[in-house]
């Protein structure tokens, strides 16, 4: 049985039509117009246990009301889903003692408290025997090296520090499906990268079924084999990453310095000339042809230094995300 099996899932949003002025809103109050969004429509799909899938989408595309729906947050409008078994919006209690939310831009450690007082309060929520607590606590300070902040109130943390004790306390009770909802967001390239190592580790070692929305591509890279994308509630690619970088990347990116100018009018018979600046330039070229393209400059221009890269995933999904508003 999969860990999540979601069908036709579909979430409207009902809201009313407000008007500016002092007699709009008198007449309001006898007439209203009654409008609605769809934030999701009609979406299947599967994930098995151990999975770490990325959730991808741009604002507004669904993906928070997604994983608020799977967490019994939202009731959908139509459509059903199952996480281990359970109906999410039922909201039993032996339910929500195998999951955990953590949202980027929420926090769920009490501000003016140090973070070991909100994972006592946790520790009781969920009923947590006291050694299983103890040994989780410690198991998880080590891997995110908090130990020495435990007692520092949570509002003289910084902010990767914060992010860090907030998957601490979404932990502790070992949930057997975490929903991570933008979790490094605002955080610094180092603070980011050790949240994806250990979200790597603590994925391949506790085979714990994990979704993870993210604007960072280096997350979606770093971490996702799997990729589920939404659009305007619409899913419109479930599959692997490797595959969808296949699919839509039909050019390579060289980066080449020379030892001195080289006319654009030569480069531009090589491929699509992105940038050129003195002595560099960012060259565009059909993916099967960048090895002979590359041969060639090395073999007929002052070439000092060349690099053949791939295209930069946030590129390919802003590129579906355009093909699908056309």
């Amino acid at each position: 049985m999969p860990a999540i099996a979601v069908s036709h899932l579909s979430k409207t949003y009902e809201y009313y039509k407000k008007q500016a002025g002092l007699w709009n809103s008198v007449r309001s109050l006898f007439h209203r117009e009654r409008l609605f969004t769809e934030a999701v429509k009609d979406i299947n799909f599967t994930i098995n246990e151990g999975e770490l899938v990325g959730f991808l989408g741009p604002n507004g595309a669904g993906k928070t009301t997604t994983l608020k729906m799977l967490s019994g947050i939202l009731y959908p409008t139509a459509g059903e889903a199952a996480v281990l078994g359970y109906t999410p919006w039922k909201r039993q209690k032996e339910f929500q003692k195998q999951f955990a939310l953590v949202m980027g831009q929420k926090n769920q450690l009490w501000w003016d408290l140090p973070a070991m007082e909100s994972f006592i309060l946790n520790k009781e929520i969920y009923e947590v025997p006291d050694a299983q607590f103890k040994s989780t606590l410690d198991e998880l300070g080590a891997l995110l090296d908090i130990k020495d902040i435990l007692d520092v109130q949570v509002r003289k943390l910084s902010l990767g520090q914060r992010m860090k004790c907030e998957l601490v306390a979404a932990l502790l009770h070992s949930p057997k499906v975490l929903f991570l909802d933008e979790p490094t967001i605002g955080l610094d390239v180092v603070s980011q990268n050790n949240i994806r190592e250990f979200l790597k580790r603590y994925n391949r070692e506790k085979k714990i079924t994990i979704i993870l929305t993210s604007h960072y591509m280096e997350d979606v890279e770093a971490l996702c084999e799997r990729v589920i994308i939404i659009n305007h509630g619409e899913l419109i690619y479930d599959g692997g990453l490797r595959t969808l970088l296949d699919r839509h990347i039909d050019h390579k990116i060289l980066e080449v310095t020379f030892t001195e100018d080289v006319p654009r009018a030569t480069l531009s018979t090589l491929g699509r000339v992105r940038e050129l600046n003195q002595k560099r330039v960012v060259l565009e070229v059909p993916k099967t042809a960048a090895k002979q393209v590359a041969a060639h400059m090395l073999t007929n221009l002052p070439v000092d230094d060349i690099l053949i890269n791939e295209v930069e995933i946030d590129d390919v999904i802003r590129s579906i995300f355009a093909q699908e508003k056309a």
